[in-house]
């Protein structure tokens, strides 16, 4: 072959490759439109693997990304307001969006709330964790990322230990705020993790400049004292009730029938008191603050 001619079909070449792509996407157009009707839409994806089409795009992989990604928002935006919407097609726009281009921050961000959104969106919080999390992975030094991760598994999933992680992981990334490990700390407490929780406070206790933050932290290590001493001192109650018949009215009961070995203070030096339902708690006269979060099971 003359040198010419191997010139021109490289020309070629690299002119049928836009064409082609322009071509994919006019055809999944055609489908989207031609396949809807006023009662019903019926949605179909000409390719619905990710990876198949991260290879077909033949290097305009962030070209085709962008694209996959209008087209979520405008599918999103057309079925939102529609009854009882599945969103059956978001996953695969997302999934593809985000493997074509793994960089492409804001379809994990926007995306995860389409997904989660249970009113609004498909109520796939599980889905939208996964979409994150893969975000976390490909964008390991986004701290965003990791407070959105954080916020899934609190709000929607409830996972009160993964969402502290995530908090936490997010206070380790370049710029994250302080808020990030107080989260992790706060988020952990709601969990009934005592000791993680601690942990994260203490450290934000001793390494931080800021007295505001320095203050905030010490009041927490305080409450997590408390709730504890509490949770203890619930016990005991229970237990002197089972020999007596009764809750004890003071502490110093505990201690007169030897449940305990001394009359416990809280950490600000003052005794604890039972309420009238037998359960302890603060003096009323302790400087102490328990958090909003702290939960105990009621008698």
């Amino acid at each position: 072959m003359s040198g010419q001619s191997h010139t021109r079909s490289l020309r070629f070449a690299l002119l049928t490759i836009p064409v082609l792509l322009l071509a994919i996407v006019w055809l999944q157009t055609r489908i989207d439109v031609d396949t809807r009707t006023i009662a019903q839409e019926k949605e179909e994806l000409l390719v619905r693997s990710a990876p198949l089409l991260k290879k077909l795009s033949l290097g305009y992989e962030s070209l085709l990304a962008d694209i996959y990604w209008t087209r979520a928002v405008q599918y999103y935006g057309t079925n939102v307001m529609l009854p009882g919407h599945k969103f059956e097609l978001l996953w695969p726009l997302l999934d593809i969006t985000t493997t074509l281009d793994p960089k492409l921050i804001v379809a994990y961000r926007f995306g995860a709330i389409f997904l989660s959104e249970p009113l609004v969106g498909a109520g796939r919080a599980d889905l939208a964790a996964q979409l994150v999390e893969r975000g976390v992975a490909a964008n390991p030094d986004d701290w965003h990322l990791d407070a959105d991760l954080g916020f899934l598994y609190y709000w929607y999933l409830k996972d009160y230990e993964k969402a502290s992680a995530a908090y936490l992981e997010a206070s380790k990334k370049p710029d994250a705020p302080v808020l990030m490990k107080m989260m992790a700390a706060e988020v952990a407490a709601k969990g009934d993790s005592f000791a993680a929780s601690t942990a994260i406070w203490s450290e934000i206790f001793e390494t931080s400049q800021d007295p505001a933050v320095k203050k905030n932290a010490f009041q927490h290590l305080q409450s997590l004292q408390a709730q504890q001493d509490l949770l203890a001192l619930d016990k005991y109650a229970e237990d002197y009730r089972q020999r007596n018949g009764r809750y004890p009215a003071t502490t110093k009961e505990l201690y007169e029938t030897g449940i305990i070995s001394g009359i416990p203070l809280d950490p600000a030096g003052i005794a604890y008191v039972f309420g009238p339902d037998g359960k302890a708690q603060l003096d009323p006269k302790s400087p102490v603050i328990l958090d909003k979060a702290a939960k105990r099971s009621p008698r």
